[in-house]
């Protein structure tokens, strides 16, 4: 069966990631010493990386090589980079090394046991992704805990956030803003689990939805706070 509507969303989604990802790098060249602006540039990235595998599969059909980058840079790697930004915005600066020594070094793992997995070809659909086709079905036991980091940092980063700017009405925008970031990078962690259930496309949409809110939320996160002026 060849590819549905739903599957050439992810064009759309890997075509907004480039400017996203441009304009908080170019923010991170201005202000080098914010390592988290770098961080989320990397992950905007990844997710670009993730979302373009799944529309060359769309476009040119199921390829080994791929598929094992859509894992890795998807079912491992995920919001892990995004919450690794938040990581260094809120804690100190030795702890997130540390945390990142432990995430990279995590996932480098992980990822070695995805490019050595034999395949099981008699699984595979020629225009769509799932992680069901790995003969080791232990390997996809790593992106739990991934996707456990990036619920704690990223997506509990942003509610903080938000709850710590909600008091101040000069910096309220910016608690709309990091809800907003929150529930993008929700999102992908409801397509996740669906792709895993066998819903791949359920992942499509909610990838779109998710950078598109977490976009929205960077872009209001970083306007001024507004200042009070006395009549």
């Amino acid at each position: 069966m060849g590819p549905q509507p739903v599957h050439y969303i992810p064009i759309v989604t890997t075509i907004l990631t480039v400017p996203f990802t441009l304009e908080v790098y170019r923010r991170y060249r201005a202000h080098p010493d914010r390592l988290h602006l770098l961080w989320w540039a990397i992950g905007i990235a990844t997710y670009g990386v993730g979302t373009f595998t799944e529309a060359a599969t769309t476009l040119f059909g199921w390829n080994e090589a791929m598929f094992r980058a859509w894992y890795i840079s998807g079912a491992l790697l995920g919001g892990a980079p995004l919450a690794q930004g938040t990581v260094y915005l809120l804690l100190t600066r030795r702890t997130a090394h540390l945390l990142t020594a432990v995430l990279i070094g995590f996932v480098a793992i992980a990822s070695i046991t995805v490019l050595l997995s034999p395949v099981n070809y008699a699984l595979v659909e020629a225009h769509r992704l799932t992680g069901t086709v790995l003969e080791w079905r232990w390997v996809r036991y790593f992106s739990p805990f991934v996707n456990l980091y990036a619920v704690i940092f990223l997506i509990g980063g942003a509610i903080l956030s938000a709850l710590r700017y909600s008091a101040d009405p000069a910096t309220r925008h910016r608690a709309v803003a990091n809800v907003l970031i929150a529930i993008g990078a929700i999102l992908p962690g409801i397509g996740g689990t669906a792709t895993r259930m066998g819903y791949t496309e359920v992942l499509y949409v909610t990838e779109l939805a998710g950078l598109v809110l977490i976009w929205m939320g960077y872009r209001m996160s970083v306007r001024p706070a507004v200042v009070a002026v006395a009549a």
